[in-house]
C-alpha cells in the first residue's frame, strides 16, 4: 500500500514539473500558446460528448427520479467540500475551514453520505476551494490556457491542481476497490455533464466562436473565485438549495436567446 501511494505521488511530481515547464510559453500578452492544440482537444471533447457523453447523461436524467439525481448530485458535493476543506487549510483560510469541515461533518452523517445537503437546506454556505485557487493564493500565475482531453477548459496552474485535488486529496482515488473507484469516477462525470444539459446548447450559441467563449469566460470565472468573488456573479454549482430541482433537458433550450449576462457552469468537474 505504502508503494503505491509513494508510486502516486512520484507520478504526480513528474506532471507538476512538466505541466510547469509548458507554462513558461504564456506571457501576459497571450494566454494561449497553445491555442492550435487546445482547439483540437476542443473538438474532440465536442465529439465525444456529442456522441457518447451527452446522450448517455441524457438517458440517465430520463430514467432517474429526479429526487435520485439530486441526491446523487449532493453526494459529489459532498466529497468536493472534503477537497475545499483541505485547501481552505493550505491557504490558512481557518474560518472557512472550520465552517466547510462542520458542513462536511453534518452532511456526512445527517445527510446520509450527503446525498441530502442538510447544511444548505439550514441556510450554511457552500464554497469552492481547489489546489489550483491555493497555488494562486501562494503567487503562483495560471500560464498557459489548456483544453484538457474530457475535462474541458483549464490552465497549467489549474491542470496541476486538478491532478493534485483528484490524486491526492479526493476521498475517492483512496479506495482500495478498482472496480467501485472506476464505477464512481465514472458516475461522477455523468452527473457532471446532466448538471450542464439545459446550459451546453446555449455556450454553442452563444458566440460565432464557441472556443473563445469558453475560454474567455472559464478565466474570468477562475480569476473571481481566486479573489474569493462574492457578488452573487459567479455560479459555484451549488445544486444542494431546497428549492433546487433539475429540468429536464428539452430542445426547446436550443432556443434560448444567444445573450448571456453572467458567466455560469463552463466547466465539466470544476
Amino acid at each position: 500500500m505504502d508503494n503505491l501511494e509513494d508510486m502516486r505521488l512520484f507520478k504526480l511530481l513528474i506532471i507538476v514539473v512538466v505541466i510547469f515547464q509548458i507554462a513558461g510559453c504564456a506571457s501576459h500578452a497571450n494566454k494561449d500558446p497553445l491555442e492550435n492544440i487546445n482547439r483540437v482537444v476542443y473538438k474532440f471533447n465536442d465529439i465525444a460528448d456529442s456522441a457518447i457523453i451527452k446522450p448517455v447523461s441524457k438517458g440517465y436524467q430520463a430514467v432517474t427520479p429526479p429526487f435520485v439525481v439530486k441526491g446523487v448530485n449532493n453526494f459529489f458535493n459532498n466529497i468536493k467540500d472534503v477537497v475545499t476543506v483541505i485547501n481552505d487549510l493550505l491557504q490558512f483560510k481557518i474560518q472557512h475551514a472550520v465552517n466547510d469541515t462542520g458542513r462536511v461533518l453534518v452532511n456526512s452523517t445527517i445527510g446520509l453520505l450527503g446525498f441530502i445537503d442538510v447544511h444548505s437546506i439550514n441556510g450554511g454556505e457552500r464554497r469552492k476551494e481547489d489546489f489550483g485557487q491555493t497555488l494562486g493564493h501562494w503567487g503562483v500565475g495560471q500560464g498557459a490556457y489548456l483544453v484538457l482531453p474530457f475535462i474541458g477548459p483549464s490552465t497549467t496552474r489549474d491542470a496541476v491542481g486538478f491532478i493534485t485535488d483528484t490524486i491526492a486529496f479526493d476521498p475517492i482515488s483512496h479506495m482500495n476497490n478498482v472496480r467501485t473507484r472506476n464505477q464512481l469516477r465514472i458516475m461522477q462525470l455523468i452527473d457532471a455533464r446532466t448538471e450542464l444539459l439545459n446550459t451546453s446548447s446555449i455556450l454553442d450559441d452563444a458566440s460565432l466562436d464557441p472556443y473563445a467563449f469558453q475560454r474567455d469566460a472559464y478565466l474570468q470565472y477562475r480569476k473571481a473565485l481566486l479573489n474569493d468573488n462574492t457578488t452573487g456573479e459567479i455560479d459555484y454549482s451549488d445544486t444542494a438549495d431546497v428549492d433546487y430541482d433539475f429540468k429536464a433537458y428539452t430542445e426547446e433550450f436550443d432556443k434560448i436567446p444567444t445573450e448571456i449576462p453572467e458567466v455560469k457552469k463552463i466547466s465539466l468537474i470544476k
